[in-house]
């Protein structure tokens, strides 16, 4: 067995290896999809808990309107929350806009926060926490600028938080709002359809495990106030709260029924920018947390490091891997026996995909529709091996950050 050969069966193991979980992850989701349709909706029994909502805003004048009108119609008691907007150091129009919206609404609690480069700017932890600071709910909810959340999705939260006392935090969900105004946003919104919250709902269903995202989530009070809030140098806040929520000893559970929408990159290079944060975010999470592999405090969510860990860094070097080795043995460069049974074993990895995540898709309402199969096809061959070169530059920026020690700032997602 030659060296290439060696290599092609670690890279060929470890993608099948992670493949496979995917599979497990999504059949685990599409059965809690199942039980979560026939379960009741959660009903909020006696008085409601007061909840801060808090919005962290940066040049969000375009959006921001409609995410308060949003906000300020929720099916919950209007005199149990809060409104808490942050415009962080904004350039725009932003605050006269909000300004209006205080005059409009003078009987409800709508608190603006205008802060500048020396109180802000310094990006959404740090924005999060300033607003934290001037909050009074017993229970924290967080939505970003350009959300329009249902008008049920802030009362199912809190429904499922304060009737389990095991729970830090309760998640909901968000889709894309603009999923048609580009070929781009059809593959954003199968992606979060399909490997962001039918994941989520796998990881519940079989670990009790769920990463909190950037919106449409609520978190007690006390828990922010023991691990000090939002950690200033954390791009991805969201994923790496989560592992502090979990190691307190706390669950955070994921409630499908609660939605909110929000809108997506429609060009190449506003989501080239968003996801590559992503994955730097997350990189850092990964960094700080590693020492956890080795934590028996930690084994209750040892496979969400592993998960993680995999992801990002074993999934790509693989993939990077068994690519290079196809192209060299197509070229004559080098030579190795599994190059026709690796090629078998992509092609059903790409049947396998293009039939997991079509019936993952189809599990939500208004997407049964025949369309998102060709778009799934075209997805496999194009926005995944895009998410290749996004982890990599990623992991490339996360380390040039961490050599000149770049201080953390706002990336802003234009608007549309």
């Amino acid at each position: 067995m030659t060296i290439a050969d060696i290599l092609m069966l670690i890279s060929v193991i470890c993608i099948w290896s992670l493949l496979l979980v995917n599979v497990v992850l999504i059949i685990a989701g599409y059965l809690y999809y199942i039980q979560n349709e026939r379960d009741p909706i959660p009903e909020l029994e006696g008085e409601a808990p007061f909840v801060s909502i808090m919005v962290p805003a940066h040049n969000e004048g375009i959006v921001i309107t409609r995410t308060v009108e949003a906000l300020l119609a929720l099916d919950y008691p209007h005199d149990r929350y809060e409104i808490i907007v942050i415009n962080d150091n904004s350039s725009d129009n932003s605050s006269v806009l909000l300004s209006h919206l205080q005059m409009k609404n003078p009987n409800r609690n709508l608190i603006i926060i205008n802060t500048d480069s020396v109180t802000g700017g310094k990006g959404k932890s740090n924005a999060l926490n300033i607003g934290f600071a001037q909050s009074k709910g017993e229970l924290i909810a967080i939505y970003d600028a350009d959300n329009t959340p249902e008008k049920n999705a802030l009362r199912f939260l809190v429904a499922e938080i304060v009737k389990d006392q095991t729970l830090g935090s309760v998640i909901g969900k968000f889709r894309t709002r603009n999923r048609d105004a580009s070929l781009l946003t059809r593959f954003i919104n199968i992606e979060t359809l399909s490997f962001q919250w039918m994941a989520q709902a796998g990881r519940w269903k079989l670990f009790k495990l769920c990463t909190i995202p950037g919106t449409n989530f609520i978190i007690r009070r006390h828990i922010l106030e023991r691990i000090g809030g939002w950690d200033i140098h954390a791009i991805a806040e969201d994923t790496e709260i989560s592992f502090r929520i979990y190691m307190m000893g706390y669950r955070i559970k994921f409630q499908p029924k609660s939605v909110t929408w929000e809108q997506e990159p429609q060009t190449v290079k506003v989501w080239f920018k968003q996801r590559t944060r992503w994955a730097k975010g997350n990189i850092y999470v990964i960094v700080k947390n590693f020492k956890l592999l080795f934590d028996r405090s930690a084994r209750n969510i040892l496979f969400d490091i592993i998960y993680f860990l995999s992801i990002y860094f074993l999934l790509l070097i693989s993939l990077l891997m068994s690519d290079l080795l196809l192209i060299l043995h197509a070229l004559g460069f080098v030579h190795t026996t599994l190059a026709s049974f690796s090629s078998f074993l992509w092609m059903l990895a790409i049947i396998m995909f293009i039939v997991g995540t079509f019936i993952t898709v189809m599990t939500e309402k208004g997407e049964m529709r025949l369309s998102n199969l060709w778009i799934i096809m075209l997805m496999y061959i194009s926005y995944c091996q895009m998410w290749i070169v996004v982890v990599a530059y990623g992991l490339y920026t996360y380390l040039k950050d961490l050599i000149f020690k770049r201080e953390v700032k706002w990336y802003k997602t234009e608007r549309y």
